[in-house]
């Protein structure tokens, strides 16, 4: 499987020294993975409420994960 290239979601950042470099919502201090692994036993509301980011962050971030995992369109040829 092919790696996420997180600098080109531009809901999350990286910054170094805020939360070792790891990969967080833009202005927060929510890591992404921590979204991504609590999903695997909690609910969407459970998380949101939990780590306080919104639907939409959570979203953008599930759909750029999803378009990243899918395969590449095969150029269109022309007639």
């Amino acid at each position: 499987m092919a790696s996420l290239v997180w600098s080109q979601c531009p809901i999350v950042e990286s910054i170094p020294g805020k939360v070792s470099g790891a990969w967080v919502f833009r202005g927060t201090r929510v890591p992404v993975s921590a979204i991504f692994e609590n999903l695997k036993c909690s609910s969407v509301d459970e998380v949101l409420e939990n780590f306080h980011v919104t639907r939409a962050q959570v979203q953008a971030v599930l759909d750029f994960a999803a378009k990243s995992a899918a395969p590449p369109a095969e150029p269109s040829r022309a007639a």
